[in-house]
């Protein structure tokens, strides 16, 4: 029989390190862009307080202009992935929308949602109280992080009885653009063990498992691909992360995601932006294990018109060639 390559498939051969020909799969964590390209608000920009007050017919179309909403995204900009944003965000709504998704869509895209239950860079409030712990209280933070786990994991339990989500996009931040923000060794004490197991345990329950964080990995590069998810997002140029050297150091054995300059796409020249999408595309398509995207998601503020041109360069240049015999 035939095999049938959906958007999906695309997805997860690049994940596994499938060999293919044809274009390089693409997505974005976020497409925040939706009042401009549809006329519509974001999921993530609605006010829960309008959901509270709103009727069961209401809260119906809701989810459903939701879904129309994520389809269309991924259908103008050729995503072979979508990441779902439900909200709101309690487990009966998300596994809805999943569903909802799902039965409009069928298998034709890959579908995750946020799955992160590690500890992330601290806000301005709790970084020092989180500082003081380390030294103080490592045992309660230890035991704190493995509850984080257990909670992820046993949550993870209910959406894979439901069967229609694909994977988690981990989504915790641990750089700043000049490195993580514990050292490597705490950082292996703190962080690692926890989000090895974590990712361990969707792997086990059948989830594909994307690790996402901005900033200068390159510290804990070795660590971050020792825990094993299946890609790295987003190998940020802003934190001096070079697709070619993470490529060269691990990928043979892990899906690359990411590295079209953010910066660029706000600040720079055309020919600047095209130049970081070719850059991101010579280095991470060969041998594979490569997804196209921005450095980081398409927020609020970017123009589209960049993003458009991006995809332009992908269409013309991210290309596999056919098989020769």
């Amino acid at each position: 029989m035939e095999r049938v390559v959906t958007p999906r498939q695309r997805f997860v051969d690049a994940l596994e390190g499938t060999p293919y020909v044809g274009r390089v799969p693409t997505f974005e964590l976020v497409f925040f862009l939706t009042m401009e390209a549809f006329g519509k608000v974001h999921p993530s920009h609605r006010s829960y307080h309008q959901w509270v007050q709103m009727s069961d017919e209401e809260r119906r179309l809701h989810r459903e202009d939701m879904a129309d909403l994520y389809i269309a995204t991924a259908e103008r900009y050729e995503h072979n992935a979508i990441f779902l944003h439900p909200n709101p965000g309690d487990l009966d709504e998300v596994l809805r929308l999943i569903h909802l998704v799902r039965e409009k869509s069928g298998d034709r895209y890959f579908l995750m949602i946020h799955g992160d239950a590690t500890f992330s860079i601290p806000g301005g409030d709790g970084m020092a109280a989180f500082s003081y712990r380390l030294v103080d209280d490592p045992e309660g933070l230890k035991r704190e992080a493995a509850a984080h786990v257990d909670r992820a994991l046993a949550r993870a339990e209910r959406l894979a009885a439901a069967g229609g989500l694909d994977g988690f996009a981990l989504c915790s931040d641990y750089c700043f653009n000049t490195g993580p923000f514990l050292s490597p060794s705490r950082f292996s004490e703190f962080i690692t063990p926890y989000l090895a197991r974590l990712t361990q345990g969707y792997r086990d329950q059948g989830f594909y498992v994307i690790k996402h964080t901005d900033g200068n990995i390159m510290p804990i590069l070795d660590q971050l691909v020792q825990t094993q998810p299946h890609a790295l997002h987003s190998l940020d140029p802003q934190g001096g992360v070079d697709i070619a050297e993470v490529k060269r150091i691990c990928g043979d054995s892990i899906c690359l995601i990411g590295n079209v300059n953010c910066g660029l796409m706000d600040t720079g020249t055309d020919e600047e932006v095209v130049e970081s999408a070719r850059y991101a595309l010579r280095h991470g398509m060969p041998g594979g294990r490569y997804i196209f995207s921005t450095s980081n998601c398409v927020y609020t503020g970017m123009q589209l018109a960049r993003y458009e041109l991006i995809l332009d360069v992908w269409r013309r240049e991210g290309n596999y060639p056919p098989a020769t015999h």
